[in-house]
């Protein structure tokens, strides 16, 4: 069976490079290529859904580099690639348990209500009369709450087994380290064609090119995404590695010191608060002290360093960071200047301008309005402007439930292998929690994907009655 599958590929592959010879289409022919693989995709569907959630996962880290290179209008069709993966899985998963009990047991805590009330309060904020145009909020919602409504569940009610998480670290670490490979490509090598005329977009090169010094952005979003993705990762590997012995220790240490160069290359200054708060409620969670004593102590020093030496000064990831620290700094002005408008805004709309309002979509379906002209580089600042003091007060609500009750939840756990694996997951999503109030973190592929499968993961392995396998 395996033999003849083999032959079915390679005879496509044959007649796709002879129709490419002939007629010199090739993106029909890239079509034709595909089909095998579309096949085996989707045969992996309907084998595991948990392996459709992962595929999801990979599409969300490589999805928006393909696009690059894709100059005509069907590459847009591939931003919606994460939304439709996710509802294919989802069918799948229907499918499968047609006729079978549902387990609904495992929907019934905290994180499901929370994420339901979100996503609930963004369906009302269809209602608001600030809100843009219908389509404009369905795009937007993406983002901010859709993902989360289909990821959290899903990952709930199929990652059930330790290899699962095996399977979705390796999954996660793999890309991330080829993200790390191709940013250093961009930044010694140089940018294709498809990454220059990306550049050579408005805002784009204004953003990614600073002095004369690229912030590489890899084939992640931008580089803000890119580096707070590589932070997260960073300080995932890093606490496994702690957690560790032998060769794993050896490989996940310098996994993570890869993703930390990975961030320093990025340029985002607010990323490097993902391994620190990270690191702190690393240490938090496993109550050792003198470790967190002596990490403060190192944090106390760096600081030192940045705010009142000059050390480094001579290299420029050093320098960009040390900007990071300067209360004069003409960015974080013009931060500042923009909240106090935003604040004043918002005494007159408690629920914000609606979803969609602000930002890339703001300008795209809205560009005269007030919003749709404000730079909104926080998370939350963004959460504030679309959905009012209400919704930001809910969100802000939502994530310090998920810290607070994950951090008790994973204090109970017996299971001292899960355990690590957990409070590893449960100091990323921290560093994020804070870094998201730098930058437009959360909701961004791959960060939101990787944050609700997390999520789900602490849920389900740190439940009382959970049969860990």
């Amino acid at each position: 069976m395996q033999k003849r599958g083999a032959l079915f590929v390679v005879i496509i592959l044959c007649v796709s490079l002879t129709y490419v010879l002939v007629t010199g289409n090739w993106i029909f022919g890239i079509l034709i290529a595909i089909i095998p693989f579309l096949i085996a995709g989707t045969l992996i569907f309907f084998s595991s859904p948990s392996l459709g959630l992962f595929l999801t996962l990979a599409w969300a880290f490589i999805g928006l580099g393909i696009k690059r290179y894709i100059l005509s209008d069907s590459g847009s069709a591939l931003g919606l690639g994460v939304d439709i993966l996710l509802v294919l899985t989802w069918l799948v998963f229907l499918l499968r348990s047609y006729g079978k009990p549902f387990e609904s047991k495992s929907l019934k805590n905290g994180l499901m209500l929370g994420t339901v009330l979100w996503f609930g309060y963004n369906v009302f904020e269809i209602l608001n009369p600030q809100a843009p145009t219908l389509i404009g909020w369905f795009y937007a919602v993406r983002g901010v709450a859709l993902y989360m409504i289909l990821v959290v569940p899903l990952a709930l009610l199929v990652i059930k087994e330790k290899k699962q998480i095996d399977r979705f670290i390796t999954i996660w670490f793999g890309l991330s380290l080829l993200g790390v490979i191709w940013g250093i490509k961009q930044l010694y090598i140089g940018l294709d064609y498809g990454e220059l005329n990306w550049l050579a977009e408005p805002g784009n090169r204004t953003t990614h090119l600073l002095f004369g010094k690229l912030r590489v952005f890899s084939f992640y979003s931008d580089s803000g995404q890119f580096g707070a993705s590589m932070g997260y990762a960073c300080i995932v590997a890093l606490a496994l590695a702690i957690q560790a012995h032998g060769k794993k220790r050896i490989i996940l240490s310098i996994l993570g010191l890869l993703f930390f160069y990975g961030l320093m290359i990025s340029g985002t200054r607010g990323a490097i608060a993902v391994p620190v708060v990270g690191a702190i409620a690393f240490l938090l969670i496993k109550r050792n002290w003198r470790l967190l004593i002596i990490g403060f102590g190192v944090l106390a020093l760096a600081f030192g360093m940045l705010k009142y030496t000059s050390v480094g000064s001579g290299i420029y990831e050093v320098q960009r960071m040390r900007t990071a620290l300067d209360p004069n700094n003409p960015s974080l002005q013009i931060r500042v200047e923009n909240q106090k408008k935003l604040f004043e805004y918002l005494k007159s709309h408690p629920f914000g301008g609606g979803v969609g309002s602000a930002g890339y979509w703001g300008l795209r379906f809205n560009p005269n309005s007030f919003l749709a002209n404000l730079a909104l580089d926080s998370w939350y600042v963004k959460i504030a402007a679309e959905q009012g003091f209400t919704g930001l007060a809910l969100f802000v609500g939502f994530v310090l439930y998920v810290l607070i009750a994950g951090y008790l939840r994973i204090s109970n756990v017996d299971d001292v292998e899960i355990k690590n694996v957990l409070t590893a997951l449960f100091a990323g999503i921290a560093g994020i929690a804070v870094a998201s109030y730098g930058n437009q973190v959360w909701g961004q592929m791959p960060t939101g994907i990787i944050l609700y499968i997390s999520m789900a993961i602490i849920w389900t392995f740190s439940s009382p009655d959970f049969n860990r396998k």
